[in-house]
């Protein structure tokens, strides 16, 4: 299958598997690059040297294209950025900032660039910057999410009408069948996140993925809009946010409960009742735990038969 994102990241499918904190370390991103799609290392969850040993070994472990998310509002980030040049990343994801700041420097290191947005004006921004792809990601997305709660079923036609440059569709995206849709609404390829917490190689710890595995309709949340929005599993640590604004809590009392490492507690130790539980609305469709290569070839699977289900109209 060859399209505009295949032959911008040399890769066989139009997939790109999201670089989520806590997730999507070398093991993910590596077994996701082996797999055909584009693997992402998720810096946010790391330090820099971390982030540096996850980057040389998912250099030893693929020789396909690889690339890192990088959240912008995380600190450190000129060395984050220095030692994604100096290990020889091609491919950067930023997120959660100015797609201005960083763009330029990254593409004058041969790097592509891609920007995550949840809106139409953030896309034509990030197109203004000079990115050589975008990723559109509607409200049902785990994790740091957009304050317009517009889903992905409207973003994405909305902003291919503006948009020049390839664009990526995310959020909701968890089989072959929701692939199809977003491509045809007008997305070039798809970037899936939750699917792939619930893999074999994800690092997120297994009482978290066991969670997703067992989610429902209705059982995450999008919230904590005063501070940076995240879509939430509902559990102990989500009903005390919730407490708290019955209260009328101020930006300061949400900052003092959710603390620091809340994410980190949930997600990677495995405290399903304090932790904070990033994942999205699809966690609902998710039924079990497998291998990244099982998941790339059910998508592709469902992607070409309901292709032909398509035609057959």
């Amino acid at each position: 299958m060859e399209n505009k994102i295949t032959s911008l990241f040399n890769i066989q499918y139009p997939i790109v598997q999201a670089g989520m904190i806590w997730a999507s370390g070398w093991r993910l991103a590596s077994a996701a690059s082996n797999s055909g799609i584009l693997g992402l290392i998720g810096a946010g969850s790391m330090y820099p040297d971390v982030l540096r040993e996850h980057i040389q070994k998912c250099k030893k472990a693929t020789d396909k294209p690889f690339g890192v998310n990088v959240p912008m509002l995380y600190p450190n980030i000129e060395e984050i950025m220095d030692i994604i040049a100096e290990e020889g990343v091609k491919i950067v994801f930023t997120s959660a900032g100015n797609p201005k700041t960083w763009t330029g420097w990254l593409k004058e290191r041969g790097i592509t660039v891609v920007h995550v947005v949840s809106s139409v004006k953030f896309a034509l921004k990030a197109q203004e910057a000079g990115v050589d792809a975008v990723v559109a990601e509607g409200f049902e997305a785990g994790g740091h999410n957009g304050r317009e709660e517009t889903t992905t079923l409207t973003l994405i036609p909305m902003v291919k009408e503006q948009l020049n440059i390839p664009l990526i569709a995310a959020g909701g995206i968890a089989t072959g069948q929701a692939m199809l849709a977003t491509m045809i609404l007008g997305a070039d390829g798809v970037q899936i996140g939750s699917r792939f917490v619930a893999s074999d190689e994800a690092s997120s710890h297994i009482n978290f993925k066991n969670l997703v595995v067992d989610a429902k309709e209705g059982d995450t949340h999008l919230t904590l809009k005063e501070l940076a929005p995240v879509r939430m599993i509902k559990n102990k640590f989500y009903h005390q946010v919730q407490e708290l604004y019955q209260k009328g809590a101020t930006v300061d009392d949400l900052k003092i409960l959710l603390g620091r490492a809340r994410a980190k507690r949930g997600m990677f130790e495995g405290d399903l009742e304090d932790g904070e539980l990033e994942i999205g609305q699809i966690a609902g469709l998710i039924h079990d735990i497998k291998p990244v290569s099982k998941i790339v070839e059910d998508l592709m699977n469902e992607f070409n038969q309901a292709k032909n289900y398509v035609k057959s109209f």
